[in-house]
């Protein structure tokens, strides 16, 4: 029998923009759980409640992530209410379970990775790939600029351009891409500065050839993917950022992503009002 779960919230991702919903959530008294899959790719791990899949336990400003291997241990954690417990569950298994009175899609894979509206009450998808009203109740606009966390009752959100916002004056340049496939291994770490040109991490290939991918400008390591993660050409595996009086932002939720998370939780407590529960 599903058991229907007042108040829960499952939130598919923990990235760092999935963690800044996730830390707005936790901190307004709803009982959260994510919903990971066995080899998340963050780059900005210092801000990535993902990283508990790799360490069993992660910390992001105050919010502690903890990995469970069930849905009976996270009913346990979220009796505390202390940490957020984390399962690895790419296809949604836990919903054979519980029926969660919302489930937001925070993959952020701009596409729809199968969340429907039958997965809960209340459902919120972030970024394209979603169509309100279709999909999802609610769709999220991640795309910097002026809507930037509009809220979409109708239709999707701005398409993925593809290029990456403007940070100190650069658009592209700030973020790596891989440029060949094999396993990464990090020159540097998160928050260090680093100069254009400058070898951030080295590529191991199947062949045993290393790679250098190199500092695209001078600045602030503010992420890169953890060592030995495996990466194909095009890959993305960190970003700089150019204002290196910025380096406290390496380790804290971006601005983006605390906006987001605040549409979310406007978003659900309007689906709220409207459903009357």
């Amino acid at each position: 029998m599903i058991q229907r779960n007042e108040q829960l919230v499952i939130v598919r991702g923990g990235g760092d923009i999935a963690t800044g919903t996730i830390s707005r959530l936790f901190r307004s008294g709803y009982p959260v759980v994510i919903l990971e899959i066995s080899t998340p790719s963050a780059i900005r791990r210092q801000v990535a409640l993902s990283e508990a899949v790799y360490d069993g336990e992660s910390k992001v400003e105050d919010v502690t992530c903890i990995k469970v291997e069930s849905w009976e241990e996270a009913k346990e954690v979220l009796k505390e209410k202390k940490k957020v417990p984390l399962l690895v569950d790419p296809e949604c298994n836990i919903l054979k379970q519980v029926r969660p009175w919302a489930l937001v899609d925070a993959i952020l894979a701009k596409k729809n990775l199968g969340t429907n509206r039958q997965m809960a009450d209340k459902t919120i998808a972030l970024g394209p790939g979603f169509s309100a009203g279709v999909d999802v109740d609610i769709v999220v606009e991640t795309q910097r600029g002026h809507n930037l966390g509009r809220i979409i009752e109708k239709g999707p959100a701005t398409p993925n351009t593809g290029t990456p916002g403007i940070i100190g004056g650069y658009g592209k340049e700030w973020v790596i891409h891989s440029p060949a496939e094999g396993k990464l291994y990090g020159r540097v770490k998160i928050g260090d500065k680093v100069e254009k040109g400058q070898t951030i991490a080295v590529i191991c290939t199947e062949n045993g050839e290393e790679v250098k991918v190199e500092a695209t400008l001078t600045g602030l390591v503010r992420g890169l993917i953890r060592d030995a993660y495996p990466v194909t050409v095009g890959f993305k595996i960190a970003d700089i950022d150019p204002r290196e009086s910025e380096y406290k932002n390496c380790f804290t939720i971006s601005d983006k992503a605390r906006n987001i998370g605040g549409s979310v939780l406007e978003g659900l407590m309007y689906l709220e009002e409207k459903q009357g529960y």
